[in-house]
């Protein structure tokens, strides 16, 4: 028997592998990729401009939960972070709207992976409503969006694997501790030894 008539079988009669978590989506649905507008420039002239977004996993307990963030390569300052126990389209687009009530992102570049959110439909179509210009990463090339890593790992050595929180509750005061540090009090070498924030108010005056 033809493997499409198995699919088209199995979709009709919402039939579902007992074995394999992966599920195989029924359909065709073209994801949206943007070209590599950052092309690594980590830098920026003025706030805003230039943002990098990702996801990483951290463990809570036994379970794992899914930490989406957005920085500013202006100052590297964390612009928008948002937790959820599930890796979906709803944990991005939530990152992206905390942002948007707090600024205009008309005309700024939000560079991503190709990760399965950043790609669909209707992230992209709240992007276009938004005015922010995509931006994605080649495939399978993690330094296209070098900063953003770098941030998730000062995040897990300084500060998750030091608390090893066990409840969501823990870990949303965990990260939520470390990104006032982060913003406020880590210096960086590349912002002549000052705090993201102090960066962008000495600038500013």
């Amino acid at each position: 028997m033809n493997h499409k008539r198995v699919y088209r079988l199995m979709k009709k009669l919402d039939i579902r592998s007992v074995i394999r978590k992966k599920r195989r989506f029924f359909g065709k649905q073209v994801s949206v990729v943007y070209p590599n507008r950052l092309e690594r420039l980590f830098s920026a002239e003025a706030p805003l401009l230039k943002l990098v977004t990702d996801i990483t996993y951290i463990r809570v307990g036994e379970q794992f939960a899914y930490l989406s963030t957005i920085l500013d390569l202006y100052n590297n300052e964390i612009v928008a972070w948002q937790l959820a126990e599930r890796n979906d389209l709803a944990l991005v687009t939530k990152t992206v709207d905390a942002l948007s009530e707090r600024a205009d992102l008309t005309g700024v570049l939000l560079h991503s992976d190709q990760g399965f959110q950043y790609t669909s439909n209707a992230y992209n179509r709240k992007l276009e409503k938004l005015g922010v210009i995509g931006s994605h990463s080649r495939r399978g090339n993690c330094y296209d969006n070098a900063c953003i890593e770098s941030f998730f790992s000062h995040l897990k050595t300084e500060k998750i694997y030091l608390v090893r929180p066990q409840t969501m509750s823990e870990l949303e005061q965990a990260v939520e501790e470390y990104v006032s540090f982060y913003n406020n009090e880590r210096f960086q070498k590349k912002l002549n030894d000052r705090s993201p924030v102090e960066y962008r108010e000495t600038v500013a005056a």
